[in-house]
């Protein structure tokens, strides 16, 4: 028998992207609500900052498996994967955005999207509780 995995809302996706952020341990994660932002393109983005290649590699790994464990889904888009400056998820309701630092910095998508709602995740935060929240 196969089990269908559950369909997720915006929140949660935002929330699983999180944690797959945490779990690399991933700087200045901001969660930006874009749902009362005029002509949005999605409802969220998720940014977070990596130091190294590898890591942004790696963050953006673990963000795919922890939303492809929940749900089933994959990224309908996604760019970056070469160069790893700047590694975009796109799962429709929710973008998940993969800096380096000095990338971050110039594209600066916090101002260029100021209207949004923005909530700032603690790095110090442990992602198991966090999936804890989630999957109940």
């Amino acid at each position: 028998m196969i089990k269908k995995k559950k369909e997720l809302s915006g929140e949660e996706l935002s929330r699983l992207v999180v944690h797959g952020m945490l779990e690399k341990k991933a700087a200045n994660i901001v969660v930006m609500d874009l749902r009362n932002v005029k002509n949005a393109i999605t409802d969220f983005f998720v940014i977070c900052s990596g130091n190294t290649d590898t890591q942004i590699d790696a963050i953006a790994t673990s963000i795919d498996e922890e939303i492809h464990k929940a749900s089933g889904l994959h990224p309908w888009h996604q760019e970056g994967k070469q160069n790893r400056e700047w590694i975009l998820l796109d799962y429709v309701d929710v973008v998940a955005h993969v800096f380096r630092k000095d990338r971050r910095k110039f594209y600066d998508l916090e101002s260029l999207w100021g209207d949004a709602e923005l909530t700032e995740i603690a790095e110090s935060m442990e992602p198991e509780p966090l999936k804890q929240i989630l999957i109940d």
